[in-house]
C-alpha cells in the first residue's frame, strides 16, 4: 500500500481573509454561531479528515503602527475565541475526527493546561490534539502583563518544560488506577496515583492531576518550530510537526533538519510526521477555482496587510524605510525578540539578503502571502491532487496537509474538498476510506 496522505482543516482566520463577503457566507450579525461550527465538523468527517485545526491569540494585532484600529476595521486576525467550548459542541455531532487545540506556553502554566486537555479528550473520546505555541504577538503579551517579547531562545526553553511537566501530570494517574468497588468502597488505588514533585527552571508543580486518566493517555502534541532553535524544541516535545508549503528544497531542507534533531533526541524520524500548512483551492472546473483563487487578493486594503504582516513577525513594518535590503529587515525583526522565520525568512531564502526592495514592492509580495495567494495550490481536483503528491513525496512521505479555509468562505469551499479532491486521492490509493483507530493518535498513525 502507498503511503497515505492525511489531511486536516484549519479554519483559524490566520491570514487576511476577503471570502466573508462572498455570497453564501455565514458572517454576518449572529456570528458566531455554533451550527456553522457543527456542520463544518460533519462535512469535513464526511471527507475522513484527521482533524479540524484551530490556532490561536489573545490579543488584537497592534504591532502595525502601535495600535488597533486598522486590525479591527479590517478584520484581521479577530475575532478570535477559546475554541475549547466550541470543540465539545463539534465533537458531539461527530464520531471520528479530532480537534487541534492551540495555547502559547509562554503564558499557560502546564497543570491548568494538562487537566484541560485530559478532560476535553474524554469529552471527544480520544480525539484532541494540544497545538503548543510560544507566541512572537506582541498584543498577546501586553495582555498577560509583559513590556514586551521574551527572548527567542527562553521562550523555547520554557516550552520544552512545559510539556515535559503536561507529560508528567498526565502520566500521574494510571489508566487502571480508578476501580470504584461498590462493595468494598474503594474508588481507586492509591499505588496507582504519583505526584510528580517536579522542580525545573521555571515549573515548580507537586501533582498528580486530580482525574482519571482519557482515553489517549496524552492528547497528540503538535508544535510548529521553524527555527534551527524551534526545530530542536519540535524534536523534543511534538508528536508531529507543523511547517509552512515553500520550495521543495526548503520543505526537504526542514524535514532533513528536522529528522538530524529527532535522532540527536533518540527519536525514530519515522514516527513524526510534518503536516504541510497549505491553501488549496479546488473546482469543479478549472475556471471555477481560478476565480476563487483571485477573490484572495480583491480589494484587501495595504493597511490590513500591514496590521497581519507586523502581527505575525512582531515587528511593525510601517517604519520600513522607503527602500532597504531582506538583510537589514532581518537585523530589524532579531533586535525586537521578533520572529526571525516566516515570511520574511522565506523572501530572503528565494531573492538573498542583500536583495532591495522598495516598500510598495515589499508590500506586494506580503499582500500575497498574507492571503495564500502565491502559494495555493489551485486547480481541479487531478491538478491538486498531482500536486499533494509530488510535495508529500520530495518531502519524506511522511505526514499530510493543512488545509488553512476561512471560517467565513461559503461552503462550496470546502465541499468541494470533500466531494472532489478526496475522492481523487482515494482512486490513487493515497488516502483512506475509512477511519480505521479509535483515536486521533491511532489515525494518525495509519
Amino acid at each position: 500500500m502507498k503511503p497515505q496522505i492525511h489531511l486536516a482543516l484549519d479554519p483559524s482566520w490566520t491570514q487576511v481573509e476577503t471570502q466573508w463577503r462572498s455570497p453564501g457566507s455565514r458572517v454576518g450579525p449572529r456570528y458566531p454561531d455554533v451550527a456553522m461550527f457543527e456542520d463544518m465538523a460533519r462535512l469535513a468527517e464526511r471527507g475522513l479528515f484527521d482533524m479540524i485545526f484551530f490556532g490561536d491569540g489573545t490579543g488584537i494585532p497592534d504591532t502595525w503602527t502601535g495600535g488597533i484600529a486598522d486590525a479591527v476595521t479590517y478584520g484581521v486576525a479577530w475575532p478570535r475565541m477559546d475554541m475549547s467550548p466550541w470543540i465539545t459542541a463539534m465533537s458531539r455531532v461527530t464520531s471520528h475526527i479530532g480537534f487541534g487545540l492551540t495555547y502559547a506556553s509562554t503564558f499557560m502554566h502546564p497543570f491548568y493546561t494538562a487537566r484541560l486537555l485530559n478532560s476535553l479528550d474524554h469529552i471527544t473520546n480520544g480525539r484532541m490534539a494540544f497545538n503548543v505555541v510560544t507566541s512572537q504577538r506582541r498584543s498577546d503579551y501586553a495582555n498577560y502583563g509583559f513590556d514586551g517579547l521574551v527572548d527567542h531562545g527562553e521562550r523555547y526553553e520554557r516550552l520544552e518544560e512545559f510539556v515535559d511537566v503536561c507529560r508528567a501530570l498526565w502520566d500521574s494517574v494510571e489508566p487502571d488506577a480508578f476501580v470504584w468497588d461498590t462493595t468494598t468502597g474503594m474508588v481507586a488505588d492509591p499505588a496507582k496515583i504519583h505526584p510528580i514533585n517536579h522542580v525545573g527552571k521555571v515549573f515548580k508543580v507537586k501533582g498528580p492531576l486530580n482525574v482519571m486518566a482519557s482515553p489517549q493517555r496524552h492528547p497528540v502534541v503538535l508544535q510548529a518550530g521553524g527555527s534551527p532553535r524551534g526545530t530542536r524544541a519540535a524534536a523534543h516535545v511534538a508528536d508531529h510537526v507543523f511547517g509552512l508549503t515553500k520550495s521543495i528544497p526548503a520543505m526537504r531542507k526542514q524535514r532533513d533538519d528536522l529528522d538530524a534533531a529527532l535522532r540527536a533526541e533518540g527519536r525514530d524520524p519515522a514516527g513524526v510526521g510534518i503536516i504541510w500548512s497549505i491553501r488549496t483551492i479546488v473546482g469543479e472546473t478549472q475556471a471555477e477555482a481560478k476565480a476563487l483563487h483571485e477573490s484572495l487578493i480583491a480589494d484587501v486594503p495595504r493597511e490590513a496587510v500591514g496590521v497581519w504582516l507586523s502581527h505575525n513577525t512582531g515587528y511593525d513594518m510601517a517604519q520600513l524605510p522607503p527602500r532597504f535590503s531582506l538583510g537589514e529587515l532581518q537585523a530589524r525583526i532579531v533586535a525586537a525578540n521578533a520572529s526571525p522565520v516566516g515570511f520574511v525568512g522565506l523572501l530572503s531564502e528565494k531573492y538573498g539578503d542583500s536583495t532591495e526592495f522598495s516598500r510598495d514592492e515589499f508590500f506586494d509580495h506580503a499582500l500575497h502571502a498574507a492571503t495564500g495567494y502565491d502559494t495555493a495550490l489551485v486547480g481541479d481536483a487531478r491538478q491538486v491532487a498531482d500536486r499533494l503528491e509530488e510535495l508529500f513525496e520530495a518531502t519524506g512521505s511522511r505526514g499530510g496537509f493543512m488545509i488553512t479555509l476561512s471560517q467565513a468562505a461559503p461552503p462550496r469551499t470546502l465541499e468541494n474538498l470533500v466531494d472532489h479532491l478526496v475522492p481523487e486521492l482515494q482512486r490513487r490509493g493515497r488516502y483512506r476510506t475509512r477511519y480505521d483507530g479509535k483515536t486521533l493518535r491511532d489515525n494518525l498513525a495509519t
